[in-house]
């Protein structure tokens, strides 16, 4: 049976680590933020601000530090809120710091480069610990409208029910509202494929194309994200639902998704390089996800031709314009 979540350890200060350290702050639970960089750390304890990820948001009573042993000590949960392809060496590092049987939940949303695991494979491997342990919350969760109290749903996947019901009861407030699921596989696929998607419907953006062309690059991108996804043995109706279908139209169509606005700059003739840098140096979390998803399918014979076509975009010099020519030109088939 598992016991009440009360102290959680957030792992990484980013805009979404801060936002559910935050949530679950309203929701009443003792907090401890942990933070790579000391002046992250030190303007949260200051000004209960985090300044670089979320201007203007304050947050609540909550604990920071640079210590990672300090921040598992005595942890129920342990909140892993790290870029997808470096969770493999921080949970490395975090290891031998984690309390025995502490539940792990992974807010990254990705397939990891080279090994095609998925981040909740990647923590039950690296941390040595069963997949009944690992959670992941995944759906339509823009950081900034969540931090500023606007409402929300998202989905909390663990193999393990009561443990998904414990996390639930965690993270309950009036603004954020979470539903269980058991199929970790089809969470984590809509999560990782979505970005991918949001980066074709960017570019079609800044081309300049209109509702029917991002609109059907949407539906045609849920389709190929569900392809995989049941490949791999996830519930189809999952993709249905808030990891899935809430998750992907969230991410194509906001201006506050990353990988929506760096696949418009894209589509506008900007590089790599120069979309890149107009991101403050951060390069969107689909330019590699890309790469693992199109590995995956390969790997399971899954056709997925806008995931591919992103790939060549960004890795193989095809422009945007190409790139809409081709996916129309496709050979016509049922849908």
């Amino acid at each position: 049976m598992t016991t009440e979540i009360q102290r959680v350890a957030v792992l990484g200060a980013g805009s979404w680590g801060t936002t559910f350290a935050k949530v679950l702050a309203d929701a009443g639970r003792d907090v401890v933020l942990w933070a790579r960089r000391p002046e992250i750390a030190e303007a949260i304890t200051e000004s209960r601000c985090n300044p670089e990820y979320l201007p203007g948001v304050t947050l609540p009573a909550l604990e920071t530090t640079t210590n990672a042993a300090a921040a598992l000590d005595g942890a129920d949960a342990v909140v892993l809120a790290v870029p997808s392809q470096t969770l493999r060496p921080n949970l490395t590092a975090w290891r031998p710091l984690l309390p025995t049987g502490v539940t792990l939940v992974s807010l990254a949303k990705g397939v990891e480069l080279g090994t095609l695991e998925r981040m909740s494979e990647v923590v039950a491997e690296v941390a040595d610990v069963s997949s009944d342990q690992v959670a992941v919350l995944s759906g339509p969760n823009l950081a900034r409208e969540i931090a500023v109290g606007e409402p929300t749903a998202t989905v909390i996947a663990c193999r393990d029910h009561d443990r998904a019901v414990a996390l639930q009861n965690a993270c309950l407030t009036p603004y954020f509202r979470s539903y269980t699921n058991t199929d970790v596989i089809g969470c984590e696929l809509g999560g990782a494929g979505k970005n991918v998607i949001a980066l074709a419907v960017g570019m079609a953006a800044g081309m300049g194309l209109g509702d029917n062309s991002r609109a059907s690059l949407i539906t045609r991108g849920l389709a190929e994200i569900s392809r995989l996804g049941v490949a791999l043995g996830a519930d189809p109706l999952t993709f249905a639902g808030l990891a899935g279908l809430g998750d992907l139209v969230a991410t194509c169509s906001s201006p506050l998704s990353r990988n929506r606005t760096f696949g418009e700059r894209l589509g506008r003739g900007d590089t790599l390089a120069e979309a890149e840098a107009a991101n403050h140096g951060q390069v969107a979390e689909g330019v590699k996800s890309c790469l693992s998803i199109c590995q995956l399918g390969g790997r399971h014979g899954v056709e997925l031709p806008i995931s591919d076509t992103v790939r060549r975009v960004c890795h193989e010099g095809l422009s945007p314009a190409e790139m809409a020519k081709e996916l129309v030109s496709r050979a016509p088939r049922p849908e």
